[in-house]
C-alpha cells in the first residue's frame, strides 16, 4: 500500500527511494530558502524599494532565512532525516505561510509587486511543507 500511496511524490522527486524524495524536498527547500536569504540580506535596499518594504526588516528576515536554510540543509544531508526535525521544518513553513498572509492583511503596505512577491513565496513555502509533509508520511511505516 504505501508503495502505490508514494508513487506521486517519487515520481515527482525523480527517485523510487522515498527517503531520497524526502531529502531531496528539504534540499529544494534549504537552496530556495537562502537564496531567499542572501537576496534580503545583500540588496536589501533595491529589494525594500520595489517591494515597498522596509531595508531592515528584509535583512532581519534574511538573517533568519539563512540560518534555517542552513538548518535544513544539515537535516536533508542525512540519509534518513529523523522525523521530528522534518515535523519541525514543515510546522515552520505552514506558519511562515500564514504570518506572510497576516502581515501582508494587517501590517505591511507594500506596492503591488511587494504584494505578488508575498502571496507567492507563501504559496512556494506552503508548497514545500506539503511536499516534506506526505514525503515523510512514506517514510514511515503504514499502522494498517
Amino acid at each position: 500500500m504505501s508503495g502505490t500511496r508514494s508513487a506521486p511524490l517519487t515520481a515527482l522527486a525523480r527517485t523510487a527511494e522515498p527517503h531520497t524524495a524526502l531529502r531531496r524536498f528539504l534540499a529544494l527547500d534549504a537552496v530556495v530558502t537562502g537564496v531567499n536569504g542572501l537576496a534580503y540580506l545583500v540588496v536589501s535596499g533595491p529589494l525594500g524599494r520595489l517591494l515597498g518594504v522596509d531595508g531592515a526588516l528584509l535583512r532581519e528576515l534574511g538573517v533568519f532565512l539563512v540560518v534555517f536554510a542552513g538548518a535544513v540543509g544539515v537535516l536533508a544531508s542525512r540519509g534518513r532525516p529523523a522525523p521530528l526535525p522534518v515535523r519541525l521544518v514543515v510546522e515552520a513553513n505552514l506558519a511562515w505561510s500564514v504570518l506572510s498572509c497576516v502581515a501582508l492583511a494587517f501590517w505591511l503596505s507594500p506596492t503591488s509587486a511587494g504584494a505578488v512577491w508575498t502571496v507567492l513565496q507563501a504559496l512556494t513555502v506552503t508548497c514545500f511543507a506539503a511536499l516534506q509533509h506526505f514525503a515523510l508520511k512514506t517514510t514511515q511505516p503504514s499502522i494498517y
